[in-house]
């Protein structure tokens, strides 16, 4: 049984619920456990799964937010940097499920987000355990 830290970037709080719900549902479906850390924003999710790999208390980390284009370009420097730090961290070696979700508006968000309909949070989950069924195979 693996223990898996939930990563989330808390912005939205209605779609981050339901991106929280889909990646519980898919860990504790898959017989498994799972835990919860908030942050402020998706750059900080990076560091927060660096620093909590280093621990060794988790097998595996799904990282959740949700990045909503505005009017500047902060959207993607938030966009292409948080998905930078979690893959440099994947190429290291650690066991991430990418599930911030990046989009033109809240409707996407919401069709992605909720997990009645495209279950992006669920999806990450799944990934990050197929990482670590893949790191264990490979030892």
């Amino acid at each position: 049984m693996a223990n898996v830290l939930i990563v989330e970037a808390r912005f939205y709080d209605h779609l981050n619920d339901m991106l929280v719900a889909g990646a519980k549902a898919a860990i504790e479906g898959a017989g498994h456990t799972a835990e919860v850390l908030t942050v402020p924003g998706a750059l900080e999710v990076p560091g927060a799964i660096a620093l909590a790999a280093e621990s060794g208390r988790w097998n595996a980390f799904v990282a959740l937010g949700v990045v909503i284009r505005g009017e500047t370009y902060h959207f993607e420097i938030v966009a292409n940097e948080s998905a930078r730090g979690i893959m440099a961290l994947t190429m290291d070696g650690v066991a991430i499920g990418n599930g911030i979700l990046t989009t033109e508006d809240e409707a996407q968000a919401i069709a992605r987000a909720d997990p009645a309909q495209l279950d992006k949070g669920g999806g990450a989950a799944k990934a990050a355990l197929a990482m670590l069924d893949l790191k264990d195979r490979l030892g």
